[in-house]
């Protein structure tokens, strides 16, 4: 059970070690891009392209879908980044139950937004958690981990794709030790346990009045979504690579100040420190580093983003 680019390691890796696949369960196909063509999950990519059944329910709390599982015998569920509740009566189904590949060191970052939130809080590490499903949020036992650091470039999206891996390979370290009776179940602490939220298209705003190091942050948690933006002359500029610089000549929030030769051509003005502009887009236009911009938009040193 799995649906963004996130989960197709982990079928890879179970394709690549003989498991019998009875069935891939993904969320349905969706409206997507300018044109809203109507656009299968990567998941279900992979899953055809291997000749694999694959089913799109809207919800698990159907009881003929609870049913047609039933009907499966699965001896083991996995599930990487469903995005769908699933029920009790699924998850006692099998005999060792449902396994969940988790992008955090659990029980901190449970929720739908663990790589972003790591990212935010300025982490150096993270990792991945095989975990033994229950009803609860990323509750339930843990059956093996491991650390990956968090390098200051990595954004959401190449993180993602790294801990995709680890965590594929981690599932597959893990099953026929889990299976053999060869790992005993770690209860999580709850007095250590953490949420995150679901992220949201308005988190991407910039507000100058923070530091640099958190705006550099969000920057890099909110990429590859929602993106980072700012509005100049009344044109929604984003922010695509940005690094946080040490002190600099007091300024307003949010002036656009020129920067020594170096990574970032110019800055913009914080609470505390300059936050380097690296690349940038403007409304309508690609993307391009700063300093070809500054080229083309010469008042935009000593301007004001909001």
């Amino acid at each position: 059970m799995g649906t963004p680019e996130f989960a197709v390691p982990s079928l890879e890796a179970l394709l690549g070690n003989a498991y019998e696949i009875l069935a891939v369960y993904t969320q349905p196909d969706k409206e997507a891009g300018r044109g809203r063509h109507v656009a299968s999950t990567p998941v279900k990519h992979l899953a055809l392209s291997r000749g694999l059944p694959v089913v799109q329910p809207e919800t698990l709390k159907d009881a003929n879908v609870v049913t047609a599982i039933a009907g499966l015998k699965p001896d083991l569920i996995v599930v990487a980044a469903y995005g769908r509740i699933i029920t009790s009566e699924i998850l006692a189904l099998p005999e060792f139950g449902c396994l969940n590949v988790h992008p955090s060191l659990l029980p901190r970052y449970r929720g739908s937004s663990p790589i972003a939130s790591a990212i935010l809080q300025g982490d150096e590490v993270t990792g991945v958690t095989i975990m033994v499903m229950d009803k609860g949020m990323d509750t339930g036992p843990v059956l093996t981990q491991r650390t990956v650091p968090i390098a200051p470039d990595n954004t959401t999206g190449s993180l993602t794709t790294k801990l995709a891996q680890i965590g594929a390979q981690l599932l597959i370290e893990t099953v026929p030790q889990w299976v053999d009776g060869k790992i005993k179940p770690q209860p999580q602490y709850e007095s250590r346990a953490t949420y995150t939220r679901v992220i949201a298209k308005d988190d991407g705003k910039l507000d100058w009045s923070l530091t640099a190091l958190d705006l550099w942050r969000r920057v890099r948690a909110y990429d590859p979504w929602p993106g980072c933006y700012t509005w100049w002359q009344e044109k929604r500029l984003k922010i695509v690579a940005a690094m946080p610089l040490p002190g600099g000549k007091p300024e307003e929030a949010g002036k656009v100040v020129a920067l020594p030769s170096g990574a970032a051509a110019i800055g913009v003005a914080t609470r505390d420190g300059i936050l380097g502009l690296a690349k940038v887009q403007l409304e309508g236009k690609r993307v391009m580093s700063a300093e070809e911009f500054i080229r083309g938009q010469r008042d935009f040193v000593g301007s004001q983003l909001l």
